[in-house]
């Protein structure tokens, strides 16, 4: 019996060296998790060029990967792309778990991406990108504390805000498109970022937190950037795919109404 016992361990010991070396190589707990189909159907006006998912975000309200500096506004770095079937129907056919934003790419120069106001704070929520700010005397107070605030950016725009009466996320735009340090090496040259900034409620009063999450970092040509619409959808973020599939209608907005908040050509 003790001989049999000493085998069992033995073999248990190998399982877990196994299962640990299986998560080492692939950077982190691995997950057996099914694969699921998401299908987004498009209609509407607009030359539809490209449709791309990002898994920004891990279960914890990390980011998956770092934020490329050098990323381009025309090619985004997703996760998986879609392909086309027939005249309307773009196709993800093997999307793991987990929770995904879309981005697409119309002709000529128009980007519109979902987003999901992930955790600042560590052991914080997730809120989903249509939850409201119920207090309009917060959204206020919050809005006129950043537009009095300084920024190295020249164009600081609170893009949507979300969350609830204990802490309220905001979708930033960060724009600088005056001279920079960069003009050496790229003369012209503007910044543009988005990013989640959050305000906590404190003590009787919102507080801005000096964490914030970078969604993406781009450096251009200030005339090139000034031609582009980048603009942000929330029927395009926080869709979960759970292996169950998922099809989703979506009508390309009217961009001359500019109900979308985002960047739009100036």
């Amino acid at each position: 019996m003790k001989c049999f016992a000493n085998r069992n361990n033995r073999n248990k010991m190998r399982l877990w060296v196994l299962v640990l070396a299986g998560s080492l190589i692939g950077g982190g707990v691995p997950e057996f998790a099914e694969a699921g189909k998401l299908v987004l159907e498009i209609s509407g006006t607009g030359e539809v060029a490209f449709v791309g998912a990002f898994q920004r975000w891990d279960a914890d309200g990390s980011l998956r990967r770092p934020v490329n500096p050098k990323a381009k506004i025309d090619v985004p770095e997703v996760d998986a792309t879609a392909r086309k079937s027939g005249a309307d129907q773009w196709v993800f056919d093997k999307l793991p778990t987990g929770r995904y934003e879309l981005v697409i790419l119309l002709n000529p120069k128009v980007r519109i991406e979902g987003w999901t106001f992930a955790p600042v704070l560590e052991f914080d929520p997730f809120f989903a990108p249509d939850d409201p700010v119920e207090d309009e005397e917060a959204r206020k107070w919050i809005e006129k504390d950043i537009a009095q605030s300084r920024h190295y950016e020249n164009k600081v725009v609170p893009l949507v805000l979300g969350g609830d009466a204990r802490a309220v996320r905001i979708l930033m735009m960060l724009l600088r498109d005056l001279p920079t340090s960069y003009e050496a090496e790229m003369p012209g040259a503007a910044t543009l970022r988005f990013e989640i900034w959050q305000y906590t409620w404190k003590y009787g009063g919102w507080v801005k937190e000096r964490r914030t999450r970078v969604i993406h970092r781009i450096i251009m040509p200030r005339d090139q950037l000034r031609q582009w619409t980048w603009v942000w959808d929330p029927k395009l973020g926080n869709i979960q795919v759970d292996g169950t599939p998922v099809t989703i209608q979506y009508s390309l907005p009217d961009l001359q109404s500019r109900k979308l908040q985002g960047l739009y050509p100036y």
